[in-house]
């Protein structure tokens, strides 16, 4: 039987996200360090955790936690270890062709090494090869669209929401199926990439490109031992579910067993061998520093157990909300993807999704239709700000120390997303959601 859950109980994770949102704005320094985040989920998480208890639902505290938390940062761990291991250096001809070229490469990589690793290791060698170039803003702006998130959409490895579908029994396979939507995407996005830096390009000094071209580098790719480490990271998350290993699931409730963690087992294997098997000095040249996850694993906790409350109130108010299509969900979804975390999100229009009185199971317990929308609007709305998406910040602030002046938060809106992600985004909707 469920327990009605009364609104106030949301007002933790409210709190949660829009902190998440506002602090970097400010409160800058402040919010740099990781104990201070850790300070406002316990603030937040630790009442909620003991409310929920007391009310009876320490069973889905218990599952938040375990089946849907650790194996969520365990993953990100496999994933950053493995790619952070992985130096691709160089400097070649910063001409449109080639940086959108960068750019395509890196809309597949993101997919399979995830919109942080491809991120990490595509960025400074793109900024490397246009260093000569005065013209460079925009290069990045497009980097963070399409590498950091939109090429993230293919499979559960991409982007966290993704992840976190999957392992609400999405198959690793399916994500597949959004492949016209990735293309028609990222497609439209190196299109016009490619145009507006051919304007760009024509607008350099002789100077710039005479010194392009003399200043040229060989491409070289160190650390490859990391890809055998990161295709083990690929097949645990493909295969290691209860589709091919069924004791991981209990066959009469449905729930999952800690059998699953031989996947997260085979992860953390991974890690240990990328780390014993790359030189400490690959690593230093990618500036590879354990904060970013840490970061995420502090602010998750907080995120993952005050989000149990509004899971639950979604589903038993799904009907009162008013969203029933799936252009309603992609937008929604977006919308809130944009400016708090697109993770977290995804979930809550799941769960939302789940409480329908429409909704006929299909896929992790929704509709196709509504699955969809739920994951292209997380993922692509996720470069709709800074902080969106985690590597977003992480690539502009490596922008910055090489002498990048980035627009600040609300120029990236209006100069950039608004005029031309937001138009893509939504053609999307209308040619594959109506």
């Amino acid at each position: 039987m469920d327990i009605p859950i009364s609104g106030w109980l949301l007002l933790p994770f409210v709190l949660m996200l829009l902190t998440i949102a506002v602090a970097p704005l400010v409160a800058e320094h402040w919010w740099e360090s990781n104990r201070n985040k850790l300070i406002v989920s316990l603030v937040l998480g630790v009442p909620t955790a003991i409310i929920l208890c007391r009310m009876g639902l320490s069973h889905n505290l218990e599952h938040q936690l375990v089946f849907d938390y650790i194996p969520f940062i365990v993953l990100l761990l496999g994933l950053f270890t493995t790619t952070g291991g992985i130096k691709l250096s160089g400097d070649i001809r910063a001409t449109p062709a080639v940086n959108t070229l960068f750019l395509a490469i890196g809309a597949v990589l993101a997919s399979f090494m995830g919109t942080t690793g491809a991120s990490m290791l595509l960025i400074r060698p793109v900024l490397a090869t246009n260093r000569q170039r005065r013209f460079t803003v925009h290069t990045v702006l497009f980097f963070i669209a399409i590498v950091s998130n939109a090429g993230g959409i293919l499979t559960p490895l991409g982007d966290p929401p993704l992840f976190l579908l999957y392992l609400r029994g999405a198959p690793f396979t399916w994500f597949f199926h959004l492949i016209p939507e990735w293309l028609t995407v990222n497609v439209l996005l190196l299109a016009i990439y490619y145009i507006f830096d051919s304007v760009q390009y024509r607008k350099e000094s002789k100077v710039n490109l005479q010194k392009d071209v003399a200043e040229k580098q060989p491409l070289r790719l160190t650390g490859c031992i990391n890809f055998v480490w990161l295709l083990g990271v690929i097949l645990a998350v493909a295969f290691m579910n209860e589709q091919y290993f069924p004791f991981m699931k209990d066959p009469v409730t449905g729930v999952n067993t800690y059998w699953m963690f031989l996947r997260e087992g085979m992860i953390l294997l991974m890690v240990v061998a990328s780390l014993l098997t790359t030189k400490k000095s690959v690593r230093e040249a990618n500036q590879f520093t354990w904060g970013p996850v840490v970061e995420v694993a502090f602010l998750f906790v907080g995120i993952f157990t005050t989000m149990v409350p509004a899971l639950l109130y979604l589903q038993q108010h799904a009907q009162a909300l008013g969203l029933t299509k799936p252009i309603h969900f992609f937008f929604a979804t977006g919308a809130l993807s944009g400016f708090l975390d697109n993770a977290p999100t995804a979930l809550a229009f799941h769960s939302l999704a789940m409480g329908l009185p429409t909704n006929v199971p299909e896929i992790a317990g929704i509709t196709v239709p509504l699955l969809k929308a739920i994951s292209l609007g997380a993922v692509l709305f996720g470069s709709m700000t800074y902080i969106g998406n985690g590597p977003n910040f992480m690539v502009k602030a490596i922008a910055e120390s090489s002498g990048i002046k980035m627009p600040d938060f609300f120029k990236y809106m209006y100069k950039f997303s608004l005029i031309i992600l937001l138009p893509i985004f939504a053609l999307v909707a209308v040619i594959f959601l109506l």
